[in-house]
């Protein structure tokens, strides 16, 4: 009978334990062969070349976005980047597009000294927060960079190269619905490659 008892006991914990190993497991955004998965938004190129994901400006030098088709509330999303010529671009969470005309909060990917790391709300408040000007050292231009960012209720935490750029926490940003979205600023001549876009949702 003890045996039975410690059986049972044993059992909830298993199953615990397979459900959060099942709730952490990384979903890969992007297969690197296609833009599976995702919608473009905009007149801007997106393409698929050597297995990377690249965003570059077309000729009618305006915004485009690269929308994930599914949406996501709570997650650490991990993605590597790579700035050519502006570098200007950004990784947007719980966000919305129409046309080329976004809704929702950006983590900043900018040229040095434009800081990289920091949440910009589009067509609201504008910058939410920059990381302190010391923190952009840790931005590689021109080679590859990881980013992490971590969102979960009204808090948004992201890192570059393993450093730390912001944690802030909002509550219209706890309300946000959507999902993430790659951007090419306007202004033309830009150029950036992604690749490792993993996210896992918590």
């Amino acid at each position: 009978m003890k045996r039975i008892q410690r059986y049972l006991l044993i059992i909830p914990i298993v199953v615990a334990l397979t459900a959060a190993g099942v709730v952490a497991k990384k979903i890969k955004l992007f297969n690197g062969k296609d833009l599976s998965g995702w919608t473009v938004y905009g007149t801007e190129k997106w393409y698929v070349e050597d297995g990377l994901l690249i965003c570059e400006s077309g000729p009618d030098k305006g915004y485009g976005y690269l929308g994930t088709n599914e949406d996501f509330k709570d997650f650490e999303l991990e993605l590597e980047f790579k700035q050519g010529a502006d570098g200007n671009s950004g990784v947007f969470i719980r966000s919305t597009v129409e046309g080329t005309k976004v809704q929702g909060w950006q983590v900043e990917v900018a040229p040095p000294g434009h800081a990289t790391g920091g949440i910009y709300e589009s067509y609201g408040r504008g910058w939410l927060i920059k990381p302190d000007p010391e923190k952009d050292k840790a931005l590689k231009f021109g080679e590859w960079n990881k980013m992490k960012i971590r969102v979960e209720g009204d808090r948004v935490i992201s890192w570059l190269n393993g450093t730390e750029m912001v944690d802030f926490s909002d509550a219209k940003i706890g309300e946000g619905e959507g999902g993430i979205c790659l951007q090419i600023h306007d202004g033309g001549g830009i150029k950036v490659a992604w690749r490792n876009i993993k996210l896992r949702k918590l």
